[in-house]
């Protein structure tokens, strides 16, 4: 899902970059304040995990790419703030070092990956969990949070992408940025992530709740903030 450079326009591009570091900036003073010493190699450790799978590209027509993040286990075991700044730390160092997504779209890519993704993955998974702590309704949540966390995401990179034709093209009505339309870019997108990637990160996001539940289950940030609540 990483947009390259030249594919969006400075009406799209700039922006997100402003939203972006509003959520970086409150992002960054929330977990000096609520991150445990406990829970700080995990951070680190789930920023390297995010980065490793994220390395896995499978190009897509319109200029990007599909894969997993870890975004939304990320925001289930330490909160959605966290994950923004786990996720836009992994964004940063691919597009300055490997790049691996563009400069100017960076801003577009961190509210994408980093920012929208984890707290939908979050309020799914708080909604589909509700009250239960039964395993088959937390394997539930986990899974439909990493689905739909992902599948946000996607969307979000596609109407990107599709609305620019409409808000930059020359004189001759070319598109200056991205080429291909909403009616293009938005269902090539949406099923190669409802069909396979979103499924990926479900099943991982799954995979890792199930193993923090059975071996640091006080660990886990979405249970710990229901709990303080009831």
């Amino acid at each position: 899902m990483h947009i390259p450079d030249g594919y969006l326009s400075p009406q799209t591009y700039g922006p997100l970059f402003g939203v972006s570091f509003v959520f970086w900036s409150v992002a960054l003073k929330k977990i000096k304040k609520d991150l445990s010493v406990k829970q700080i190699p995990y951070l680190a450790m789930a920023a390297v995990f995010s980065f490793l799978i994220m390395m896995f590209n499978i190009p897509i027509p319109g200029g990007t790419t599909g894969h997993a993040v870890g975004g939304g286990m990320i925001a289930i075991l330490l909160g959605p703030w966290t994950a923004v700044v786990a996720v836009s730390v992994v964004l940063i160092i691919q597009a300055l070092v490997f790049g691996d997504g563009g400069i100017t779209a960076l801003g577009a890519n961190c509210f994408n990956i980093a920012v929208a993704g984890p707290f939908v993955s979050y309020w799914v998974f708080r909604a589909v969990k509700g009250k239960s702590s039964k395993p088959s309704r937390l394997s539930t949540a986990a899974f439909l949070s990493g689905y739909i966390g992902l599948t946000v995401s996607a969307l979000l990179v596609a109407l990107q992408l599709g609305i620019q034709p409409l808000i930059a093209h020359g004189p001759d009505g070319q598109p200056l940025y991205a080429p291909y339309p909403l009616s293009v870019a938005l269902p090539v997108v949406a099923l190669e992530h409802l069909l396979l990637f979103s499924v990926v990160e479900g099943v991982v996001t799954l995979l890792l709740l199930k193993y923090f539940l059975k071996h640091e289950p006080d660990l886990i940030y979405s249970l710990e903030a229901q709990r303080t609540r009831t």
